[in-house]
């Protein structure tokens, strides 16, 4: 709590605030716009297919220009509906287009009226006019090409008039059994004129249901207009189409078990259509809506439903295959007929293919709407989230916090995701998101300003002991590192110049600060970057190093030990290029050690460093100058040895270095035991045997097969050595009680 109480309870405030308006204690406008954002997003992640089921009739600027200007007279209208029902043989029409007054333009009217009145007494003149009629009277040229064919009327509702005639309701409030079900309830109409009314088999409501800031995102399925329910364009099309008896309300379950959520609906979560054979049932939101399904970016081009042309309609010119038992809408896309809606994948849509939509959530069952659970489960992953991150980011380095955050920022939009698709439910996402966004920035920021300090501090201590990116790891969590003085066992590693003093007496001052540099920048880099040590100092031209403090790692041994084979390596490059500059060759010897030893801050007031003392540390330095007795590049003790088996080891002696009583086991690594060739493995397996003909003071044996190594290598130092060695066993025998080991009496 001391330590992180500051940020959790912030994050707990941001996480009630978050849960308040999940659940509408508390509204935002900005959070709605992100979730209509989130909506829109979500629909257009979904690449629209071609459904051939619904094609748009479109009265587009190809049809306005060869038929001529809008709206169309009647016979017009008659030609197309019959061209799509007798010649076409469509399953269904449907009109995103009403007929609320008689068509006068074809004259009649004025002709009968002069025929009666200014002309009255020419001759047969009214005969005329009614042998005309039949094909002057639009209307009834029009009810005659609807009558008897699965043509569907649309028409608007408004608040201020009545006009023409509703066609019969879906379903009265009589037959909802005493329920009051809410649904949008306009005052008036536009309807059509009841001859053409009476000759269609029905007729569906096409306004748009636009929110607060004018773009179409849900529609009603069934609006309330006096005491009955009145179906949509789109509801009533696909009635038709699917030969529905019926249109009736589902309610599962009784009014008093009914929940307070439920009531506000009736309990009315369903319409039925009673189609011959089975039902089909079609889920409804608040007030009776759902929201519009929207696939593709809309219009002829858009994918999602194909678009002919109403003039090739007219002229026959579509092709048969394209409009056989299909359900088409008769719409326009063309500018200025005032039928391009804003919905949120585009702000040009076609009013007509809002109602293609749902008309093809009706056919395939699946309707993305907000379920009556949806304000409880966004509340739920609220809390869920926000307790989780409140505890976890506070603790958490940068790097995982921020990984943590963008998973919770995935798994929140994912299952946002997966319930569109796959439940068909519409959840919010705005607060969740909003939510793990502040509090990753809360604790980015609590970080920043009140860890930088200490952060900074420790980067400034430890910078020029450890690499860099263990610096930034330290920074990340300064608590858990110290300059306090303790006891660890930890790795120490010894290097130095052979013959430095001839090197320095054979170059120029300023050749010599060169030479150094280039070769105490190559170790440096080999202990810090290679495999993470710490620089502790620079001797003359020696260099020190340790791995396992101020970051301790387990392998500490063995990373000393691939660092040293890697400085070799470094030193026999450097060699080629100052033998080229013709500088003196460059030879280095190391010495490795591992064991317990006190690390931290030492020092005096006027200086102080961080570094390590101790027994194993003096042993190291003893090992680094023994390489120069046994003619090898490293040296290193058994402690190591046993802490790093993945290497090839060649056993060198048991020293007893000045200061210690007690022989150790000296050995140096040849590589790693996977990558050292087989030869070297076998040449290995003999020196190991001879080395133990030696201790066995078996000298004859020994000298055979050191001089059989030192003919196969003769560069080795070890085996000439050795080879003095015993010459000089032979003559001066250790003796019974010698334990096999060589004693040093100089460091």
């Amino acid at each position: 709590m001391v330590k992180y109480g500051g940020r959790w309870a912030l994050g707990l405030l941001f996480t009630a605030l978050a849960a308040a308006c999940s659940i509408s204690l508390l509204q935002f406008d900005a959070l709605e716009r992100m979730d209509s954002f989130f909506a829109g997003w979500r629909m257009r992640l979904e690449a629209p297919t071609l459904d051939r089921r619904v094609v748009i009739v479109d009265i587009d600027e190809k049809s306005l220009s060869e038929v001529g200007r809008f709206p169309w007279s009647r016979d017009i209208q008659a030609r197309l509906v019959t061209q799509l029902t007798r010649h076409y043989k469509v399953a269904a029409i449907g009109y995103d287009i009403s007929f609320p007054e008689p068509d006068t333009s074809s004259g009649y009217a004025v002709l009968e009226r002069l025929a009666h009145a200014e002309l009255d007494a020419v001759p047969g003149l009214k005969e005329q006019l009614a042998a005309l009629k039949p094909g002057m009277d639009y209307d009834a040229l029009l009810a005659a090409a609807i009558a008897g064919q699965p043509v569907v009327l649309g028409y608007n509702v408004s608040q201020r008039q009545k006009k023409g005639v509703l066609p019969a309701p879906a379903f009265r409030v009589a037959d909802l059994n005493g329920r009051a079900v809410t649904a949008y309830a306009p005052g008036g109409y536009e309807a059509n004129i009841a001859q053409l009314q009476a000759a269609a088999r029905g007729a569906g409501i096409f306004t748009a249901l636009t929110d607060a800031d004018g773009v179409v995102r849900s529609s009603t399925l069934l609006q309330k207009i006096g005491d009955a329910y009145y179906p949509s364009l789109s509801l009533a099309t696909a009635a038709v189409y699917l030969k529905a008896r019926a249109i009736a309300p589902y309610f599962t379950q009784s009014a008093d078990a009914m929940s307070a959520a439920d009531l506000e609906n009736g309990g009315l979560e369903k319409i039925l259509l009673f189609t011959p054979g089975h039902q089909i049932a079609i889920p409804v939101g608040e007030a009776l809506t759902t929201t519009v399904q929207f696939r593709g970016p809309g219009g002829p081009r858009g994918g999602a439903f194909r678009y002919v042309s109403a003039s090739d309609v007219l002229k026959g010119a579509v092709p048969a295959a394209q409009l056989d038992g299909v359900i088409a809408l008769i719409g326009t896309t063309a500018p200025g007929l005032n039928d391009l809606r804003v919905t949120p994948v585009s702000a040009e849509y076609p009013g007509v293919e809002v109602h293609a939509n749902l008309i093809k959530s009706i056919l395939d069952g699946s309707f993305k709407s907000r379920p009556y659970y949806a304000l409880s489960l966004e509340f739920l992953q609220v809390l869920a989230f926000g307790l989780l991150l409140t505890v976890a980011l506070a603790a958490l380095p940068p790097a995982p916090g921020i990984a943590l955050a963008a998973g919770a920022l995935a798994a929140a939009a994912g299952f946002n995701l997966y319930m569109y698709r796959v439940q068909d439910a519409a959840l919010n996402l705005a607060a969740i998101l909003l939510l793990i966004l502040a509090l990753f920035v809360l604790n980015l920021a609590w970080g920043y300003f009140f860890e930088f300090r200490k952060g900074r501090a420790l980067v400034s201590r430890f910078g020029e002991y450890v690499a860099p990116e263990l610096v930034a790891e330290m920074a990340d969590n300064p608590q858990r590192y110290t300059m306090d003085g303790e006891s660890r066992e930890l790795t120490v590693l010894f290097v130095d110049v052979r013959g430095f003093t001839t090197i320095s007496e054979g170059l120029t001052p300023k050749a010599l600060r060169e030479y150094i540099n280039l070769y105490l920048t190559a170790m440096s880099e080999d202990i810090r970057d290679s495999h993470h040590g710490t620089l502790d100092k620079y001797i003359g031209d020696a260099v020190m190093a340790f791995w396992g403090a101020p970051v301790a790692f387990a392998d500490h041994a063995s990373r000393a030990v691939a660092t040293a084979l890697l400085m070799q390596a470094s030193a026999r490059r450097l060699n080629l290029d100052f033998v080229a500059r013709g500088w003196p060759p460059l030879k280095i010897g190391i010495g490795v050690n591992t064991g317990l030893m006190h690390v931290g801050d030492m020092g005096s007031r006027i200086r102080r460093a961080y570094t390590v003392m101790g027994d194993a540390v003096n042993l190291g330095a003893r090992l680094e100058g023994i390489t120069k007795v046994y003619g090898v590049g490293i040296a290193v003790g058994a402690a190591t040895r046993a802490q790093a088996p993945q290497f090839a080891w060649r056993e060198l002696d048991r020293v007893r270095v000045k200061g210690k009583h007690e022989p150790v086991a000296i050995f140096e690594p040849l590589g790693l035991a996977a990558e050292v060739a087989p030869q070297a493995l076998a040449q290995l397996g003999r020196w190991h045997r001879a080395l133990t003909l030696v201790r066995a003071q078996s000298w004859d044996a020994a000298a055979a097969l050191v001089d059989e190594l030192a003919l196969e290598a003769p560069e080795s130092g070890l085996y000439r050595l050795y080879a003095r060695r015993i010459a000089d066993y032979r003559t001066q025998p250790p003796g019974a009680d010698w334990d096999g080991a060589t004693t040093f009496d100089s460091k």
